[in-house]
């Protein structure tokens, strides 16, 4: 598995890994959105050789300090393997490299009864993001969000 940073048009294999899983981006605007932000933001890429990417991470800087993690996603036949915590470690070092010193993600908290989301937060737990905030109307009072962070 190679990982690098996109430094060319990925939107269209990036649009692909996120329709492949509908239990966390079945919500059309926002998946588009998403989509868009790859362009706009850096964006790493999980592939093999010259094929299209499986995986990919996309970061969004609020402040010097202090990165976010926009979007994470592995395409459903290849989750399980390390590839987003691989995409993760990436993502956080080049953070790092530019001093960065906090890194924080959000997703839909536990009071949401998503089996999904439940996997994806025990997914951010292991990878040493702890939980910091809830923040019930954020989102949509259906999609209450977790803000978890991470010291660099």
């Amino acid at each position: 598995m190679n990982i690098t940073l996109a430094n060319s048009d990925v939107s269209s294999q990036c649009e692909a890994i996120l329709r492949s899983l509908p239990a966390w981006f079945g919500i059309e605007e926002s998946l588009l959105e998403y989509v868009r932000d790859t362009a706009l933001h850096p964006t790493w890429v999980a592939h093999e050789a010259d094929a299209p990417a499986f995986g990919f991470v996309t970061l969004r800087e609020h402040f010097p300090s202090s990165f976010e993690v926009h979007c994470l996603a592995v395409q459903a036949d290849r989750r399980g393997g390390g590839c987003g915590l691989a995409l993760m470690q990436t993502a956080e070092a080049w953070a790092k490299a530019r001093g960065a010193r906090f890194m924080q993600v959000k997703t839909i908290a536990a009071a949401h009864p998503s089996e999904a989301y439940a996997e994806t937060r025990v997914f951010y737990e292991r990878a040493g993001y702890l939980p910091l905030e809830v923040f019930p109307d954020l989102w949509h009072p259906r999609n209450p969000c977790l803000q978890l962070i991470k010291a660099l």
